[in-house]
């Protein structure tokens, strides 16, 4: 058994029975161990977790209230005993081969820390919802290919970072990067992670044959909300201060200020302008505080033609970002 299937849950009641129905059924390509992290749920998720593990089916860690999402998975990964741990959001289904197919691919690829899976649209399935993460100067993330034929990406690929909805890690990395930032709560921390697997020198990848469909929102309810809007915007300033050392920040800058800028304006068109603000500035306090000033990565020279490296995928999504 090489993969530990980590499911954190939080009143996910209308999509978890169907997620894990599809996980027993990817069984017959191949056993994994899955384990569930409930987040305080009071929608009777929780109960539908116990009713499997009684049976044996899988593992339940139960918290009493919303950690959050980073605390969920780490204590998922801590927790893990296999070679991998694939992080699974709870309103996903597998296809059969799902958990063998990215297997394959991380034993491929020894400098892999991440694969991304080719995730769909549960209610759209011809329709890309992410192919992996890309990061550019600008300050912003977006999946690759989302809302696009699921046909146009039949190919590997390799991507800034794996999304943490559906995506297999090399569990040993996780001692050397540190875990999930549990001061993002959620939202971005899956860039973040995949950028300080960079910083080490490792590779993230995109495998098209691993297929997932997900339904999206399961978490907050809507694409765009007061509380994705918030969270993100101050993770966005934290996961620049805590990732580029002061040069690279420098180097960035003009791109930043055009990015947040940009974003600000685009959110102030939604009528979440000054909840955008709001979050920004709390991500400048999260990057002043001593939590925040304790996780920044420190700057290595060994680790120079990562940054740069680095830098060079930093300019070259703002292309990709703008041509769509």
């Amino acid at each position: 058994m090489k993969t530990t299937v980590v499911i954190p849950n939080y009143n996910g009641v209308q999509y978890l029975q169907n997620c894990i129905k599809s996980l027993l059924n990817a069984r017959k390509k191949g056993d994994f161990h899955i384990l569930v992290v409930d987040n305080g749920s009071v929608d009777g998720s929780l109960d539908v977790a116990k009713e499997y593990e009684a049976k044996g089916i899988l593992e339940l860690r139960a918290f009493s209230e919303n950690t959050g999402f980073c605390k969920a998975v780490n204590e998922g990964i801590k927790r893990c005993k296999t070679k991998y741990v694939l992080l699974l959001n709870n309103d996903t289904e597998v296809t059969e081969g799902f958990v063998k197919e990215l297997e394959e691919f991380m034993d491929a690829h020894p400098k892999a820390f991440a694969v991304s899976s080719k995730m769909l649209s549960l209610k759209e399935p011809e329709i890309i919802d992410d192919c992996g993460d890309l990061y550019c100067a600008l300050g912003w993330a977006f999946g690759l290919g989302k809302g696009k034929t699921a046909s146009l990406y039949e190919k590997d690929a390799r991507v800034f970072a794996a999304c943490g909805g559906a995506s297999l890690y090399r569990r040993t990395v996780f001692d050397k990067i540190g875990l999930f930032d549990e001061n993002h709560f959620a939202y971005l921390e899956d860039i973040d992670i995949g950028y300080r697997a960079l910083i080490y020198g490792y590779r993230n990848y995109y495998c098209h044959s691993a297929v997932v469909y997900h339904a999206g929102s399961g978490f907050s309810g809507s694409r765009y909300n007061r509380f994705k809007i918030d969270l993100s915007a101050k993770n966005s300033i934290y996961l620049v201060y805590k990732n580029m050392p002061l040069l690279q920040q420098l180097l960035n800058l003009p791109f930043l200020l055009t990015g947040f800028l940009v974003k600000w304006l685009f959110f102030v068109k939604k009528g979440f302008g000054a909840t955008y603000f709001k979050g920004l500035m709390k991500g400048f306090s999260l990057c002043f505080s001593a939590k925040g000033r304790e996780k920044k990565v420190s700057f290595s020279g060994k680790n120079l033609l990562n940054y740069v490296f680095i830098q060079v995928q930093l300019w070259w999504n703002i292309v990709r970002r703008i041509a769509g």
